[in-house]
């Protein structure tokens, strides 16, 4: 559901981009009163990102429709980390997308954030997923939480897809149409994405609960050894080697979401940018993306075989967001700790 910056206008993606940025320095602002380093929250950062990264990479088919859908990973994120932490990974994750590889426009970067992140981490996670397993973390309400908050998310996230194109005034994109098709196709996908989340999850409950349930032992739920942190940090790594070198490789060629409705309801795959803001965003893209499009410059591939491009992608991707967002990790820590210091001194 990554936008291009010919589905928006200048004005929504300038107010977009203010709106992401704003939330971003909240969310930093409100991670560094955590305290991050008990929770070892500054590695699951940068793992659990490097993750998501990974996992989008690979499309999977939407029977019976000729489209395919991808993990959107912000519920995965804030599940785990915190919305915070999560809303910041997220947005790291995109923004090493659209800079380097060129998926998702640099204009639409703030919309992509919204859609994807904000919506996510602040509205479905806390009302939705969080409600659900307020009373009890077992893997019943962990499934049901994953369902319904992914579901919903996903479909929230498209119904402001449709808004931004409309008040961008998009014309080829009908608002009744238009609708008709991007919210049930990510129904489904939020379906599927349900699914892994609660996989991953309840993989993570089982190995190391207190990771999702705070009031938990870290070591120990109703008499049974746990795997303990090192395995769940060790399998975040083994899963994003596998989805970044192996899965990418057989990703589904068909248009995402986004893109099939786009085809369905203008007759084009995509459309192109009409304003000189947009066309500058588009260039400079081009310059920054040192692989478009998850392959090397130059080449073309029919992403059904396994290709050097589509393996070294994955793993500089995932490696530069698991520095990045490592990285903000430990600007909320310094953060933290320079706090802690005034305020002793001022004691």
């Amino acid at each position: 559901m990554h936008m291009a910056d010919a589905l928006i206008s200048p004005v929504v993606g300038g107010t977009m981009w203010l709106a992401a940025t704003s939330t971003m320095a909240y969310a930093l602002k409100k991670l560094k009163d955590e305290d991050i380093f008990e929770s070892k929250k500054i590695p699951l950062m940068g793992v659990a990102g490097a993750f998501v990264f990974a996992a989008q990479m690979i499309n999977f088919t939407i029977p019976g429709t000729g489209s395919s859908g991808h993990l959107g990973g912000g519920l995965l994120l804030a599940a785990l980390l915190g919305p915070y932490a999560g809303f910041l990974v997220i947005s790291v994750v995109l923004t090493i997308q659209a800079l380097f590889f060129a998926d998702g426009g640099l204009l639409a970067l703030g919309c992509n954030i919204f859609n994807m992140g904000f919506v996510s981490c602040f509205l479905a996670y806390p009302l939705l997923y969080k409600t659900i397993t307020a009373h009890r973390y077992t893997k019943k309400t962990i499934l049901a939480g994953s369902l319904t908050a992914a579901i919903v998310g996903l479909v929230m996230g498209a119904a402001c897809v449709v808004i931004e194109t409309l008040c961008s005034g998009i014309s080829e994109l009908t608002f009744g149409m238009f609708s008709a098709l991007m919210l049930p196709i990510h129904l489904a996908i939020g379906v599927v994405e349900g699914f892994v989340t609660s996989a991953v999850l309840i993989f993570i409950y089982t190995a190391q609960p207190s990771l999702l349930d705070r009031t938990m032992d870290s070591e120990t739920q109703d008499g049974v050894r746990k795997f303990g942190f090192r395995n769940v940090f060790i399998g975040f790594v083994l899963a994003t080697a596998i989805c970044s070198t192996v899965l990418a490789s057989y990703a589904s060629s068909n248009p995402d979401g986004l893109e099939w409705s786009v085809m369905k309801t203008t007759g084009h795959e995509m459309l192109s940018s009409k304003d000189a803001i947009g066309e500058t965003a588009a260039r400079v893209q081009q310059s920054t993306s040192v692989m478009p499009g998850y392959d090397f410059k130059n080449t073309k591939t029919s992403g059904a075989v396994a290709g050097g491009g589509t393996v070294v992608a994955g793993l500089v991707g995932s490696t530069l967001v698991l520095l990045l967002a490592g990285a903000v990790g430990c600007i909320a820590a310094l953060l933290q700790r320079n706090r802690n210091k005034k305020a002793l001194h001022n004691k």
